[in-house]
């Protein structure tokens, strides 16, 4: 599965990255900078002490030489690493004094003044006046490079806490700078057919206002055209309510006064047909109104008093008379900050499918716990769980023969949603091998 890109991780590694290649393009700059002050220096020391050693090896031959005696080099003296060493050398090319560290044979460098290279040594000529002593001091490459390679190390030590200290902190900024990101993300994802009202852009920065108003323009279309498609659905209910029990009066009149027949049983069938358009303009009404967003309420309302109206409600009416088990012995609370008129079409809807879809001969049972979920739970064939799903959409009545709009869940959830609770839909019921179960939660 391919990996979501992340803008702030991008910007942290990408951030980091670029500080840490220029860190070390600096740190490659200054080391060449380094290495030829360096030689600079090196050179320098080179050749003045070549010069005041020549001066001092002159006179102390001078001194020898006046005093009657041949000079005497002590080569076993205690040897410790030096940085530079020498050779004294005759016109001839001869040596006639040297440090301890330097070579038994002559320098591979000419009796000339200046500066020679070797494959180890950097060698500086120093030449009397007469001609007659030559001083040759060498200097070994690999101090030079010790010296840049020690300085460079101690840049790039400092790297080791730039890296994660820098990471920190560019993953501070980020995080800050993109988090009025993550505020129009999270209003963003609020919006639903309930709550389509403009996104507030005040404290948002210039670079987003612009996607702001987009999405508040396509807001406003979609407001528009919910807006519509509701005025349109409630007007068209309203509208065949009366025309709809006008000819369902007619019909039963019809059945009244005509004789057992052909002409009678189209007549019931009628009734049937009219019976149901009815149904199904009084759930347009009730889907309408769910979709305009009347499920809460400022003031709270005892829930259980509400429930208790409607169950006896389907007890006194002839269809569900004596199909009902309402267990209302819990004992516990249902107060809530809710319209009690959406909380009715919520029970009502999820009754009416329970007595509509029960095995025949048996009970709807109804009951409330301590915490105050609402059960609902009718005997049927287990529904597979992707069926479940599917019943949650409009007009979508399942692989049943039972009537049905289709309409009665959906509406249902919607609304449940719109209080802040849940709608819970299982099969089988909890505790059973089938059944269908739903499960309300505020």
């Amino acid at each position: 599965m391919k990996r979501e890109r992340s803008l702030a991780r991008y910007l942290m590694l990408s951030l980091t990255g670029a500080l840490i290649a220029f860190w070390l393009i600096a740190i490659a700059i200054s080391i060449q900078v380094m290495r030829e002050e360096y030689d600079e220096v090196f050179d320098s020391a080179l050749q003045e002490t070549s010069e005041r050693l020549l001066s001092l090896v002159a006179a102390d031959l001078q001194l020898r030489a006046g005093a009657g005696h041949g000079l005497s080099i002590d080569f076993n003296a205690a040897k410790q690493g030096e940085y530079l060493t020498y050779q004294a050398r005759s016109m001839d090319g001869n040596i006639i004094l040297r440090s301890h560290d330097a070579p038994e044979t002559p320098f591979d460098a000419p009796l000339s003044v200046g500066f020679h290279d070797t494959e180890r040594h950097r060698i500086y000529t120093a030449v009397a006046d007469d001609f007659t002593l030559f001083v040759q001091v060498a200097d070994r490459f690999s101090h030079r490079r010790e010296a840049v390679r020690e300085s460079a190390v101690t840049m790039l030590i400092p790297l080791l806490l730039l890296v994660p200290g820098s990471y920190i902190t560019i993953w501070l900024i980020v995080g800050r700078a993109t988090k009025p990101i993550g505020t129009l993300r999270g209003a963003i994802a609020t919006k639903d057919g309930g709550n389509l009202a403009p996104i507030k852009d005040a404290d948002l920065p210039k670079e987003l206002k612009p996607i702001v108003r987009s999405v508040n323009l396509l807001l406003g279309r979609l407001r528009a055209a919910l807006d519509v498609e509701r005025e349109f659905t409630a007007n068209s209910a309203h509208e065949l309510r009366t025309p709809i029990a006008g000819a369902l009066a007619h019909s039963q009149v019809l059945i009244r006064e005509l004789p057992d027949g052909p002409a009678r049983n189209r007549a019931r069938t009628l009734e049937s047909a009219l019976s149901a358009l009815g149904r199904l303009a009084e759930k347009l009404l009730q889907l309408s109104r769910a979709d305009s967003g009347i499920g809460t309420k400022d003031s709270e309302v005892d829930l259980l008093g509400v429930l208790d109206l409607i169950v006896r409600d389907f007890e006194r009416s002839g269809n569900a008379r004596g199909q009902i088990e309402y267990d209302d012995t819990s004992g516990g609370a249902l107060t809530r900050a809710v319209d009690a008129d959406a909380f009715a079409i919520v029970i009502r809807n999820i009754i009416e499918n329970a007595l509509i879809h029960r095995e025949p001969g048996t009970p709807v049972e109804i009951s409330v716990d301590d915490n105050g979920v609402i059960r609902i739970v009718n005997e049927c064939p287990v529904i597979p769980p992707a069926e479940i799903v599917d019943i949650k959409k409009r007009f979508h009545r399942g692989k049943t023969e039972a009537s049905g709009s289709g309409l009665g869940l959906p509406i249902a959830e919607r609304i449940v949603a719109q209080m802040g609770g849940t709608l819970l839909l299982r099969s089988p019921a909890t505790g059973r091998t089938s059944g269908f179960e739903a499960r309300i939660t505020l």
